[in-house]
């Protein structure tokens, strides 16, 4: 899929202790065939003074994914956790009042989340949808 200057994408990580995860970012520029420049709205360089800017290959990035509004999740749904400056896939595994447990596979870790730090996941696929 191609991106023009300017659009707003999400970025996935393979390196290790970051898998399953999505940072905001925009797109700079496009590098070759498969590379894009982006600018990541929520990460900083190491010295904290501007945006990270990184090529990334275009296997890590998707469009933002639609918003669904959807504020009550039950056990097992799958969500993404706003965390760490990006969003993480896991799965809601408890519910205290109006706060939920997320599992994450990748981790093993267990983290608890108001509502509004969850978004219903949804996988973008190689069709260009959203499922």
């Amino acid at each position: 899929m191609t991106f023009n200057r300017g659009k707003k994408v999400e970025v996935s990580s393979k390196e290790e202790g970051f898998l399953d995860s999505y940072y905001p970012a925009v797109i700079l520029s496009t590098i070759g065939k498969n590379e894009f420049l982006v600018q990541y709205m929520t990460l900083l360089t190491d010295d904290g003074s501007r945006p990270l800017r990184e090529i990334v290959d275009a296997t890590e990035v998707r469009p933002e994914p639609p918003e669904l509004p959807e504020t009550r999740f039950a056990i097992l749904d799958r969500v993404d956790a706003y965390d760490r400056d990006g969003w993480w896939a896991g799965t809601v595994s408890g519910k205290n009042g109006l706060k939920y447990y997320v599992y994450f596979e990748t981790s093993g870790e267990e983290n608890v989340y108001p509502s509004a730090q969850l978004r219903v996941h949804q996988d973008w696929i190689s069709s260009g949808e959203w499922i």
